[in-house]
């Protein structure tokens, strides 16, 4: 896998909401999943900030959120909304826009 462009010294380059439900299953795979994708190929240019709905109602209001789990990537580009508990690691790549390696054993779970 090639990086998008080279990270920003002025702050991350890419910057993720995940909207969650308390410790429920699929919102805790969810935590768990993007964490794993961010460190794998995103280590130190990912700004990931984990709202629980329950804790701050007031940020999903304000995002919009109808389900969750629910991922928004604020940057780099459009905005983009991906629900789920984001097991599906080439969607998650694919709307952070990663072209991953074909033959990454990561992806052939």
């Amino acid at each position: 896998m090639e990086p998008e462009q080279a990270p920003d010294s002025a702050g991350p380059e890419y910057v993720l909401h995940l909207f969650i439900t308390g410790a429920t299953p699929n919102s805790t795979q969810a935590v768990r999943n993007l964490q794993d994708i961010c460190e794998r190929y995103l280590p130190g240019r990912c700004e990931l900030q984990i709202v629980d709905i329950y804790q701050q109602p007031e940020l999903a209001r304000a995002e919009r959120i109808v389900a969750a789990p629910t991922l928004i990537k604020k940057q780099p580009g459009l905005v983009r909304f991906l629900v789920g508990d984001l097991s599906d690691r080439r969607r998650v790549l694919s709307l952070l826009g990663l072209v991953p390696d074909p033959n990454d054993p990561y992806l052939h779970d």
